[in-house]
């Protein structure tokens, strides 16, 4: 299986991906997408994502559409985008994303978990090479109608680089570049993928032990309880004894 999906499934036993979906983060994905691109999904395609995403989470059509109205106004709120870098116990790398709209207090809070934990916050730039910008698309299995084989190809040519299976789901990876293919690929397919999202994958991990495992774990549960951030991602290694004490 690729590293992606490992990696997804690893922080789905650990209740990690619970964070991005939650409604008011999506809602400053919203934002986001309006500011940049206008309140018209059909020609945002980053809007287009994020009501593809809300409508994954179950997020209420109602509060999508509220979202929408809210970023297109005069006194919307107005958010930044900024990214964090540190390291856990054990030298585990944490990259945080955040969106805010005080810088301030949100720096003083993501240095004040990582000191925590005995974590330290790094500079921006130092881990940026443990991980790997990719396009992580999941899309429910019984919406695959073609033939597997078929379906394949098809993603390939649209730009995939790993096609991963459960019995429930289907994850497709490109890379960086390939993000907006893939996803013009799926909607000439009549597919609608229940998330799309540009994350970061490790391209090695770190082996803890059981204490430093702990540790971190609750330091990523800080992260995630914090209103600014919007991803954490790291580079511990996920063992299945590891995930048993949890």
């Amino acid at each position: 299986m690729g590293r992606a999906f490992e990696y997804r499934k690893a922080s789905k036993m650990a209740r990690w991906d619970k964070m991005a979906k939650t409604f008011s983060k999506i809602g400053k994905d919203i934002a986001i997408a309006v500011k940049a691109g206008g309140p018209d999904p059909e020609s945002n395609p980053a809007l287009r994502r994020c009501i593809q995403n809300a409508k994954g989470a179950n997020m209420p059509k109602d509060n999508v559409e509220r979202a929408i109205k809210k970023a297109s106004g005069a006194d919307a709120e107005q958010y930044d985008e900024i990214t964090y870098e540190g390291y856990g116990q054990g030298g585990v790398a944490f990259f945080v994303e955040c969106t805010t709209n005080n810088p301030t207090r949100t720096v003083a809070n993501v240095r004040a978990i990582f000191n925590k934990f005995d974590g330290n916050l790094g500079k921006n730039g130092e881990l940026a090479f443990i991980f790997d910008r990719k396009g992580i698309f999941t899309i429910d299995r019984n919406q695959i109608k073609m033939e597997w084989d078929e379906f394949e190809m098809e993603m390939i040519d649209g730009g995939a680089e790993e096609i991963d299976q459960d019995e429930e789901e289907v994850m497709i990876t490109t890379a960086f570049e390939d993000f907006g293919a893939l996803s013009h690929k799926l909607d000439e397919m009549g597919i609608e993928a229940k998330s799309a999202e540009l994350q970061r994958i490790p391209n090695m991990t770190k082996e803890v032990n059981e204490e430093q495992f702990k540790a971190n774990m609750k330091m990523l549960e800080r992260f995630e309880e914090d209103d600014d951030v919007q991803n954490v991602y790291h580079n511990m290694e996920m063992t299945d004894d590891l995930l048993s004490k949890i």
